[in-house]
């Protein structure tokens, strides 16, 4: 194996599972997760010998990630069904604290991809606004703007699913929570 070739399988050894996380987030589904993961991760490798400041290959790759899940994203839009079938009821998780959370990341995959980006690399990732900006390739105004724009649409959604409990829709209506932290 070359030195660039033992240097990038160092990388992804290192941070492969982080990185499937973040696509998991972003695609809803462990499957186009590891797919999503293997053609940012092959793109990279092409990429390889550009990237100069190996200090900012996790900012490169998640740009990559999240441009790819973009183009994916379009693809499925342009192309996808529409069911008509009604899902059944899910079983119910056994501490509401769980269930809260499930509804909520069931809620961030109904926003569009780049409100969707912005949420998972804030809250999920804990990026900075300068850092989701240099990701996402644009000003960040636009991260705060695209954050207040996805809180919105969770807290209106979240209102109205049928599953929250009136304390639950207070706290979310209040504007309060740790959510909003920095953003």
């Amino acid at each position: 194996m070359t030195d660039v070739a033992e240097e990038f399988a160092a990388y992804v050894a290192s941070r492969q599972r982080a990185l499937v996380r973040t696509a998991y987030l972003l695609t809803g589904d462990l499957h186009e997760a590891e797919d999503l993961v293997q053609s940012a991760l092959t793109r990279t490798y092409l990429a390889w010998h550009r990237i100069r400041d190996r200090n900012s290959v996790d900012a490169y790759v998640r740009r990559v990630l999240i441009n790819e899940h973009h183009s994916w994203w379009r693809r499925a839009w342009r192309r996808a069904e529409r069911s008509t079938d009604t899902l059944p009821e899910r079983p119910g998780a056994a501490d509401s604290r769980f269930e809260e959370r499930d509804e909520m990341w069931e809620l961030v995959q109904t926003l569009p991809p780049r409100q969707r980006a912005v949420v998972v690399l804030r809250f999920y990732e804990d990026l900075s606004p300068t850092e989701i900006a240099a990701a996402l390739g644009c000003s960040v105004g636009t991260v705060g703007s695209q954050t207040s724009r996805a809180l919105a649409a969770l807290r209106a959604r979240y209102e109205q699913s049928p599953d929250a409990s009136e304390a639950t829709r207070r706290r979310a209506g209040s504007g309060h929570g740790n959510a909003e932290r920095g953003a």
